[in-house]
């Protein structure tokens, strides 16, 4: 809510998150109805791992420390989108029973994109509009929102570190997570990328959005894959490899980007 109050919402903030969660969606639509993409990504852990970023924790303070500050709207709305689609769509792809889960019912499937993260923040937001107390509570939430997502880095070094300690061999890639690795650091980032080039943002525009499409996995999908018994291994692979990726990967698109 801090970091939705510094940047205003606005049609950039907007038009990102549409672009975070439709390019997600054509993603998941084309790997599930193409059937020699859903040979590749034949799960949902595989498909949710090479899609959804971890932006919260590491794209959000990757921006803040290289961009300009006017940029972070492109970055909080992308995030948006990210996070919008993994708390909506997320437990329904892992859910054994798919019979209760909300998107067979409207109501449920309203309270269950209200009770999303994203979604509480915007509430908050626009009530905070509402009033004409935005600026003041902007000002006043920025430096605990700062302060949150630089200790959220702290979580994420230390989850990973349980991972490592507690999964064998997680070096050891199989066929399916190699292309998930692939698919989140490469092929979703130049998607997105074209798809800054076919709207003409501006250079440093598009290393916003593009660094949010290119961070490593969610920590959020090892979540699901906890939360639902569905291929905790997988997940955990993914995030810890791309994790250690992204460290060569996102100065190489910052570079290139830049050239």
């Amino acid at each position: 809510m801090g970091l939705l109050l510094k940047a205003g919402i606005s049609s950039d903030l907007v038009r990102t998150a549409v672009i975070a969660f439709l390019a997600i969606s054509i993603f998941v639509l084309l790997i599930n109805f193409l059937p020699f993409l859903k040979r590749i990504y034949p799960n949902y852990s595989l498909q949710l791992g090479g899609l959804i970023g971890n932006t919260s924790f590491l794209g959000i303070p990757i921006a803040i420390a290289l961009l300009p500050n006017d940029t972070i709207n492109f970055t909080i709305g992308f995030d948006l989108g990210t996070t919008l689609f993994s708390w909506i769509f997320g437990p329904y792809f892992l859910q054994k029973d798919k019979k209760n889960y909300p998107l067979n019912n409207i109501k449920k499937l309203i309270f269950s994109i209200l009770a999303s993260p994203a979604s509480k923040g915007i509430i908050g937001v626009l009530i905070t509009y509402l009033f004409g107390i935005e600026k003041l509570l902007g000002v006043i939430l920025w430096i605990p929102a700062k302060l949150v997502i630089y200790l959220a880095i702290i979580v994420v070094g230390s989850r990973l570190g349980i991972i490592i300690n507690n999964k064998n061999k997680l070096l050891e890639l199989n066929y399916f997570v190699s292309y998930s690795i692939f698919l989140k650091l490469f092929i979703f980032p130049s998607f997105i990328f074209l798809v800054c080039k076919t709207i003409d943002l501006s250079k440093i525009e598009t290393l916003a959005v593009v660094l949010q499409a290119g961070t490593p996995s969610a920590i959020s999908t090892i979540l699901l894959a906890e939360a639902y018994k569905k291929n905790q291994e997988t997940a955990a692979e993914i995030l810890f490899i791309t994790t250690i990726l992204s460290l060569i990967t996102i100065p190489f698109i910052t570079v290139l980007i830049n050239i």
